[in-house]
């Protein structure tokens, strides 16, 4: 990363998005998706996030596939680049 500007706005960035996700997690339920809940009890919430953590891995997973395809080939685009500059010199 570049100078002091970009640092605070990649913080800042960062730092708002975890703000949003608090506000997101906190903030009250429907009522009918409450509903729901409340009559099935502890073990339907635990398979129930057990079900998100799987679906958030996947997830994650698929995220970081990509990121090395990506990676992958911008270093391949940078390397084709440096070879051209050092044909031209």
């Amino acid at each position: 990363m570049g100078g002091w500007r970009s640092k605070i706005i990649f913080l800042l960035i960062i730092y708002f998005a975890g703000f949003a996700t608090a506000i997101y997690c906190l903030a009250p339920a429907s009522e009918q998706s409450s509903q729901q809940v409340s009559h099935k009890g502890f073990a339907y919430s635990a398979l129930k996030s057990d079900d998100f953590a799987k679906s958030f891995r996947s997830g994650m997973h698929q995220c970081l596939d990509l990121a090395k395809d990506a990676a992958g080939q911008a270093g391949d685009f940078v390397k084709q680049k440096l070879a051209e500059r050092d044909a031209k010199s």
